[in-house]
């Protein structure tokens, strides 16, 4: 064998060995992404608007899939499913199952009277045989609404709401009639809300309080629930060995993903949520695969990660819709939460950074780092492009 010919047999070995073990990586982290391509995107919150009555008693309703909590189900199986369920239930089983449902929620809800849980709310569910039922965007038996009813005490001053672990963070708004106007606050799964003194004005939230929860909430789309803007910044660092080309591209997007955001929020702008989810997909494929052809940041690539910025505002404006804004907390909420997704971009970059970025002048961290991880972002991203756009999950 010639030292020649042995060269360039140990260097195809090399080759294999290296192909062999990025394909190793990709199949062992591959199920891990598969597995949370159900978080993009479902920062969802459980509505509750709570009425405190002029007369001396409360309603409160909360936005809930009663037909699946009724059956015992998790609410992501097949509405129709559901209601074909309970359709073939005998009227008598049915109400007792509907008791269960309301038994449930007396136990997983909380209201409360100068720290006093009422026992014993009566529990109805208003749309059950209405005529909404029938125009129902999604097939439904007994609605979206479970309305908790009954007597403030006397002599009460102080009024809160919780709501268990079962359900997701909670978007209240208290209505007081009694004179102490509107307040709206944002509960964590589990949490109480603060106390609100009956018949006291106050203004609809403390702005200070307002901008510190919807700054923590804007990290928290990014970090950790955020996780297609996760692999697009991730795209973003990896072809990057110097910080001068990653802040040009952290510069493009931040200032494109702004404008939209505020643009949508203020209703110039609004594309259907599945088109947009569907061109983010597309958008993290496309920077994952050109990190595999290219080592060096090329004049176009600044310009298309600012457009693809203005596709990822509108989908941050998307989840600030779900969160919904507090009156007169406009520019308050949407400089805060947009200060938070910034905070948690550069969270993610601090975080691959501290994994990786002390090998990022290695000869080896291309082939070894870059390659594998582009090539996994990219499939991830191509997946979630079909799974949005034809199957529009």
């Amino acid at each position: 064998m010639s030292p020649a010919w042995k060269r360039r047999y140990t260097r195809r070995v090399r080759r294999s060995t290296r192909i062999v073990g990025a394909l190793r990586v990709c199949l062992v982290v591959w199920p891990l992404l598969r597995a949370t391509t159900t978080l993009a995107h479902t920062f969802g919150f459980t509505e509750a608007v709570a009425v405190l009555k002029s007369d001396g008693t409360y309603q409160v309703d909360m936005r809930i899939d009663v037909d699946a909590l009724v059956l015992g189900v998790s609410a992501t199986v097949d509405s129709a499913l559901i209601v074909g369920e309970l359709r073939a239930f005998p009227p008598a089983e049915l109400e007792e199952c509907i008791q269960r449902a309301a038994e449930t929620l007396r136990r997983r809800v909380r209201i409360e009277f100068d720290g006093k849980r009422q026992e014993n709310p009566v529990i109805r569910f208003p749309q059950f045989g209405t005529v909404l039922i029938e125009g129902a965007a999604q097939p439904t038996m007994l609605g979206t609404i479970a309305r908790f009813e009954g007597r403030i005490p006397d002599h009460c001053a102080v009024f809160s709401f919780g709501a268990s672990r079962a359900f997701q963070a909670v978007h209240l708004t208290i209505v007081d009639l009694c004179g102490g106007g509107t307040v709206k606050h944002v509960l964590d799964p589990g949490a109480t809300s603060p106390p609100h003194t009956i018949g006291q004005r106050t203004q609809d939230a403390d702005t200070a309080a307002v901008a510190g929860r919807y700054l923590v909430l804007g990290f928290e789309h990014i970090l950790p629930k955020g996780v297609d803007h996760i692999l697009f910044v991730l795209g973003l660092f990896l072809l990057s060995t110097k910080w001068r080309p990653l802040l040009w591209q952290i510069t493009a997007f931040t200032i494109a993903h702004s404008a939209t955001l505020a643009l949508s929020m203020g209703g110039v702008i609004e594309l259907p949520s599945r088109l947009v989810e569907t061109l983010i997909a597309l958008s993290i494929a496309y920077v994952a695969v050109e990190n595999l052809f290219t080592t060096e940041l090329k004049p176009w690539r600044p310009a298309l990660v600012f457009l693809f910025g203005l596709l990822h505002g509108l989908g941050f404006a998307g989840v600030l819709r779900e969160l919904g804004l507090p009156s007169g907390e406009f520019v308050t909420t949407l400089v805060t939460f947009n200060i938070g997704v910034e905070l948690g971009q550069l969270a993610v970059v601090l975080l691959a950074f501290a994994l990786v970025g002390w090998f990022r002048e290695a000869r080896w961290y291309r082939r070894a780092v870059v390659m594998p991880v582009s090539v996994l972002i990219a499939l991830t991203g191509l997946y979630w492009s079909v799974e949005r756009g034809l199957l529009g999950v």
